[in-house]
């Protein structure tokens, strides 16, 4: 009789002392969400060099389902900006340590990030280089959400 009183009173102690709630039901914080600001378009067989203000042309990867998101606000249809707004897949792979992207099954050409700077740039592509890709450069800008 004594095992069971002891094996009941150990199963109430460990019972009464556990808790699925944690005392924090106001948890709080920030997620830092990353957009990418085209500033710059250079290149092509004419040589262009565009300028951008930033909020012109955005692009916001997400990476868990593989979309890139564009908003493109380019009126001036003279001006190489990429792509229209809209949503579209997208990949990375890595070839002789040279990083390229892939839009919507394309190769769009390598690229390097910095803290600050994405830039991609069609003139190295996994078969070689060229001389009449674009050079896309993008600024970084973060926003912090509550949630």
């Amino acid at each position: 009789m004594k095992h069971h009183f002891i094996k009941i009173m150990v199963c109430f102690v460990m019972l009464s002392n556990c808790s699925l709630d944690n005392g924090n039901n106001n948890e709080s914080g920030t997620i830092t969400i990353v957009f990418w600001h085209l500033t710059n378009t250079s290149g092509g067989l004419a040589g262009i060099d565009d300028q951008f203000d930033l909020d012109t042309v955005i692009w916001s990867f997400n990476e868990v389902n593989g979309t890139l998101s564009i908003q493109n606000n380019n009126t001036n249809d003279t001006k190489q900006d990429g792509f229209p707004s809209g949503t579209y897949s997208f990949s990375v792979s890595v070839n002789s340590g040279i990083y390229f992207i892939y839009i919507d099954g394309a190769e769009f050409g390598s690229y390097s990030i910095s803290d600050t700077e994405l830039i991609i740039d069609q003139n190295i592509t996994t078969s070689g280089s060229g001389a009449d890709g674009f050079v896309y450069s993008f600024e970084k800008v973060t926003k912090e959400v509550e949630i």
